[in-house]
């Protein structure tokens, strides 16, 4: 679990820098759609990898103690994902949606490139 840890703690924080410069991009460019688009997945994604987190930290004690977890939530996630849709199609003259949906999988990008960093560059070090 800690490696789960130690690789949700890197994600929020990349995360973090991504939505910093979706701000910069929203307000130093002429592209502001875009980036408001983009700012609200990628806000979006951040909390689905928070609850995803919780849900499995929430699993790893269950696992432990023998308990059995009805579902790791995969349904609030769903519905985090169509709230950013349904926002951005609610208002378009703010968000675009392509930019929304480039967001929402923001978090996944995030790990994949860690992980492809981590077990080919880190890994050979050792």
């Amino acid at each position: 679990m800690t490696e789960f840890k130690e690789t949700y703690k890197r994600t929020c924080k990349w995360m973090f820098y991504l939505m910093a410069f979706y701000v910069l991009g929203w307000g130093f460019t002429s592209y502001q759609r875009v980036f408001m688009g983009l700012l609200l997945g990628t806000a979006c994604s951040l909390i689905i990898l928070v609850m995803l987190y919780i849900k499995m930290n929430k699993f790893d004690k269950s696992v432990t103690s023998g308990k059995k977890l009805r579902s790791l939530g995969s349904t609030a996630r769903l519905a985090m994902a169509a709230i950013a849709v349904m926002v951005a199609l609610r208002w378009p003259h703010n968000f675009e949606i392509v930019g929304v949906v480039l967001g929402l999988m923001t978090n996944y990008i995030v790990i994949t490139i860690y992980y492809v960093f981590y077990s080919f560059y880190i890994r050979k070090q050792n």
